[in-house]
């Protein structure tokens, strides 16, 4: 299976290599990066003040050259009545999304005593395993410490570990 990494706007190498370094170890995929790309036109709600999550799916799954794609943006993103989302994909599609705009450190109730560089680099191998699960039929998982469970703030994301639980892992293996 071949992954291709999007960055939608700024996205630094380190964050383009811990993606690819958590799809690779997990997966055992393929990943390209695939050239910067510039935030969609039109994604941006200011009502909220944020973007919409499924505008980067669109754009990852367009021009995104893998069986799966996953759009990484520094953006704040959101979707549908939720006040924000780390990553989205959907289920068994082709295109998904994560934002570090969440994942950086600050009070944001994480529970690890890691360099700040260390939290971001754990957060952003987490949710892009978590969002192409989603794309290979994976739903959310009850173990808290499967890469899969469901992680509404950091602190979950902490909780968990980077890889699929058994079960979890025999459904896409």
């Amino acid at each position: 299976m071949l992954v291709d990494i999007v960055p939608i706007g700024d996205i630094s190498a380190a964050v383009k290599r811990e993606a690819s370094a958590g799809l690779r170890s997990v997966y055992d995929c393929d990943v390209t990066v695939h050239s910067n790309q510039a935030i969609p036109e039109g994604a941006f709600d200011r009502s909220r003040n944020q973007y919409r999550a499924e505008q980067f799916i669109e754009l990852a799954s367009r021009i995104g050259r893998g069986e799966k794609n996953i759009g990484i943006t520094e953006k704040d993103l959101y979707y549908r009545r939720r006040n924000y989302v780390f990553g989205l994909a959907y289920l068994n599609g082709n295109g998904s999304v994560i934002s570090t705009y969440r994942l950086q450190t600050s009070t944001d109730g994480g529970i690890t005593n890691k360099p700040a560089d260390e939290v971001l680099s754990d957060r952003v191998r987490k949710e892009v395993v978590h969002e192409i699960g989603h794309t290979l039929g994976l739903e959310h998982c009850d173990n808290n410490k499967c890469v899969m469970s469901f992680s509404p703030t950091v602190r979950e994301v902490d909780v968990k570990e980077e890889n699929l639980c058994g079960t979890c892992s025999r459904l896409v293996h």
